[in-house]
Parts: C-alpha cells; sequence; structure tokens
C-alpha cells in the first residue's frame, strides 16, 4: 500500500501513520473522517469495501480522551487497514459513516450505547443492548464497577 497517497490527499488531517504486522493504522481529525473512509473505499490502491469492526476505546486518563477505531478490510487486496480518530470527553461526536458502509448501523449504536460517543447523521441513534432507561455507559472507564445503582 501506498500511504503516501493518503499524505497527499488529506495533509494535516493525518495525525500518524504506522505500520505493524497485522494491520496499518491511520490516525485522523475527525473532520477528514468521511472523506478518508470515502478514500480508502474506492481508491483502487485500498480498495477498502468491508468494514469488519467499528468500536470505542476510552483512554482515560490520557487527553483526547476516546477513539473510535475503523477496522477496514480489501476482500480484493487481501489487506487490513485501521483508522483511529480521537475525541475529546467534552465533544464525544463524530460523522456516522452509515452512508459508506450498511453494516455500521449496530456498530454506532452499541459504540453509543456502551460509550456515549454520538454519531452525527445516523437515523436511528439509540441504545441496542441496555434499556432505554439505563443511565450512564457502561464501558466508559469511571462507570462505578457495582453498577449505577445506590449501595
Amino acid at each position: 500500500m501506498n500511504l503516501d497517497l493518503v499524505r497527499q490527499e488529506f495533509g494535516a488531517g493525518i495525525m500518524g501513520l504506522r505500520t505493524a504486522p497485522d494491520a496499518i493504522t491511520v490516525e485522523a481529525s475527525r473532520e477528514i473522517l468521511i472523506p478518508l473512509l470515502r478514500f480508502l473505499k474506492e481508491e483502487e490502491e485500498f480498495a477498502c469495501d468491508f468494514l469488519t469492526d467499528l468500536c470505542g476505546v476510552d483512554c482515560l486518563p490520557a487527553v483526547p480522551r476516546f477513539r473510535v477505531v475503523y477496522h477496514l478490510y480489501s476482500c480484493r487486496r487481501k489487506h487490513r487497514l485501521r483508522v483511529k480518530v480521537p475525541l475529546t470527553e467534552k465533544e464525544p461526536v463524530i460523522d456516522s459513516c452509515l452512508s459508506l458502509w450498511a453494516g455500521a448501523d449496530w456498530l454506532e449504536r452499541e459504540c453509543f450505547d456502551l460509550f456515549g460517543i454520538i454519531f452525527k447523521g445516523h437515523p436511528n441513534l439509540r441504545r441496542i443492548l441496555l434499556p432505554l432507561d439505563f443511565t450512564g455507559h457502561p464501558l466508559r472507564k469511571d462507570f462505578p464497577l457495582a453498577g449505577d445503582s445506590e449501595q
């Protein structure tokens, strides 16, 4: 994969590029997320046509606190690519990638439910695993270990 294409196309929006045996990781700002994902899907060099997973990570006490991680795969080229986008605790909002991969629907809802990350433009962003009246987001590192009930 020619990662220089990504750097040329997105410049300052790319915060880091790392290679590892299992996948290449691109760290990007949320402002370029959708154009970047579209580029990685449509550019022949990458052809990442399959969103295998999307998840949240709470990096507390680090700042920015959250990461949304997109795991992409190219069925044609047989390679993996990971895209990480940092989000602040104050504004855990990111654009939905549902227009690129319909399979992101439940993955974004799960991330919203468990971490409280808001996917702007998602047509049905509501809890998927927990009861609708549940308070909080249990995969956040500051969520009480005993749950949100009074002791």
